[in-house]
């Protein structure tokens, strides 16, 4: 079926003891939400209720319309540092222009059904740019970990150092001490958890940011907050409003938008992919590029950050008890209430605390053993791994996946070329022979027979045979467009020459691609012999 949610099949048997787990996960998956939502917004550029008004919307379109039972969707660490590049570079207005064109590019993904193209992304790619990715959450908090006083922190990796080290005699002692306090609980909650009985279900960023809370409200910590720098967050419901769109904004945001769309892609699935593991279920991925396109689509017109599924909270949900989408719609009304009866509670956050809490995270995000096994892989995996991290650092995540798409391209291209190969086979070894004289040259090829492999044929055409010459393709798998046109360079040659050229074991995918090509139709019907060890006479079975 073209569009159909998890949600229509999430209850079959359901009951009351499964209804109340979900409402029991929902409700603790909305509190993890809310300080990495307002860390996610402030990271990024945005105020603190654009990450909670889209934990909100989009959150719940995901659970609603996803390809998913548990996955939760909302602002990801992921999205940071585009999102602070593009505020920097085009302003809020157009970054909410792009995230709602990055909705229709997911969506239109989900109907072209290129879900599993995602899976197609090596490794290599995804380690290089999520460990850059987290590195640069990392940086992007040490203004407000050390309480320093920076203005605006620049997106470009060099000018943020040295704005870091031009303001660093600027160190609030107290914000940093604060900082340290809030990833000391982190850590010790984490290590902990076994021995906290019923209180580990109390997500340790909750603990940290309600811990940093008070302590500024009792103490007046001269520290930055929420309240300080935002005025606060809003106790009520976004506003929709329309967007202003224009060609000439949107043609310059296209580019923005397919990033966006693309590390949504990859973020949502790898997380639905860990969400299977945890569950022994198996998602729709081309729903879910829907169910992430419909969010982000429409999150925008309500002062919405770009939303992707998130790995942190599904997992929360799955250990949590989630097993149906509703968990995911109750998280999202959790904040909600969250928002309308508690909001002038939040104007006491420390943004150190929150900057702990990301560094928290971001640590976390990243597969820094990676790093440290490089050794173990070959070369051309370490060049992939490392060219994809330093550029996402260094210049942009585009180039840095381009790149490393690019890489591996030519690393697969190098070992399906080795892979196949040609040799010199024995002439009485062939029935289709038997009857022919003179000199006779026979070849084996064995892999495929495509671009990145044609040399194999042109060494042949080197050293022609004066009277026969016979291919025995039985062991080839795959011939491209590249590999027919050079076996007919080959025809065209021997034809020329006065060669007889003998074709044996066309078989599967080579055959089809020469009948489609035309080739069949210009060789000599005694010259095709569908096995090795069988008479030309067989050739018209062809």
């Amino acid at each position: 079926m073209f569009f159909h949610p998890k949600i229509l099949d999430a209850f079959q048997g359901y009951n009351r003891k499964l209804f109340t787990r979900d409402v029991l996960a929902g409700i603790t998956v909305g509190i993890v939400a809310l300080p990495l939502a307002m860390a996610f917004a402030i990271a990024s550029g945005l105020k603190p209720e654009a990450g909670i008004f889209t934990a909100i919307l989009a959150g719940g379109l995901i659970s609603l319309l996803g390809g998913s039972r548990v996955q939760i969707g909302g602002p990801a660490g992921a999205f940071i540092v585009i999102v602070y590049g593009i505020v920097e570079r085009y302003g809020v207005p157009n970054l909410l222009l792009a995230t709602a064109m990055s909705g229709v590019f997911l969506f239109l993904m989900g109907v072209f059904r290129l879900g599993t193209l995602v899976r197609f992304i090596p490794i290599a790619v995804i380690i290089g740019f999520t460990n850059g990715i987290a590195f640069l959450i990392g940086l992007s908090q040490i203004k407000d970990f050390f309480g320093l006083k920076i203005d605006k922190m620049p997106a470009q990796f060099f000018q943020a150092l040295q704005a870091l080290y031009q303001a660093a005699d600027t160190v609030n002692l107290v914000a940093l001490l604060l900082a340290c306090a809030s990833l000391a609980v982190l850590i010790v909650w984490r290590l902990s958890r076994h021995r906290l009985g019923w209180l580990s279900h109390i997500p340790g960023t909750v603990v940290a940011m309600i811990l940093a809370t008070i302590a500024t409200a009792l103490f007046d910590l001269p520290v930055d907050t929420i309240g300080s720098r935002f005025g606060g967050i809003p106790s009520g419901l976004p506003h929709f409003e329309w967007l202003p769109i224009s060609w000439d904004t949107a043609q310059f945001m296209v580019i923005p938008a397919l990033t966006l769309a693309l590390l949504g892609a990859i973020e949502s699935l790898l997380c639905a992919r860990i969400a299977d593991g945890l569950i022994h279920d198996r998602h729709d991925s081309n729903q879910e590029l829907m169910a992430q396109g419909v969010a982000n689509l429409v999150t925008p017109f309500f002062g919405g950050m770009p939303a992707t599924g998130t790995i942190a909270r599904t997992v929360t949900n799955v250990e949590s008890g989630g097993n149906t989408p509703i968990a995911g719609i109750v998280h999202a009304l959790t904040l909600l209430i969250i928002i309308l009866f508690a909001a002038p509670l939040a104007k006491s956050i420390p943004l150190a605390s929150l900057a702990a809490i990301l560094m928290y995270v971001a640590w976390n995000m990243g597969e820094w053993r990676k790093f440290i096994d490089l050794k173990q892989f070959r070369l051309p995996y370490r060049i992939t791994i490392l060219s994809v991290f330093l550029l996402t650092v260094i210049l942009d995540l585009t180039v840095a996946v381009q790149v490393g798409l690019l890489i591996a391209f030519i690393t697969f291209i190098y070992r399906i070329s080795s892979l196949s190969r040609c040799e010199r086979a024995e002439g009485k070894d062939f029935a289709a022979l038997a009857n022919l004289q003179g000199r006779i040259d026979a070849y084996r090829i064995y892999g495929a027979i495509f671009f990145g492999a044609v040399k194999l044929l042109e060494k042949i055409e080197e050293n022609l045979p004066s009277q026969t010459l016979l291919l025995d393709l039985k062991n080839v798998i795959y011939v491209d467009t590249s590999g027919m046109d050079t076996i007919m360079e080959l025809a065209h040659l021997c034809k020329i020459r006065n060669i007889k050229l003998i074709i044996c074991g066309l078989d599967h995918q080579p055959l089809e691609m020469a009948q489609r090509s035309g080739f069949l139709e210009i060789i000599p019907k005694d010259c095709l012999c569908p096995d090795l060890y069988s008479g030309i006479e067989l050739a018209t079975s062809y």
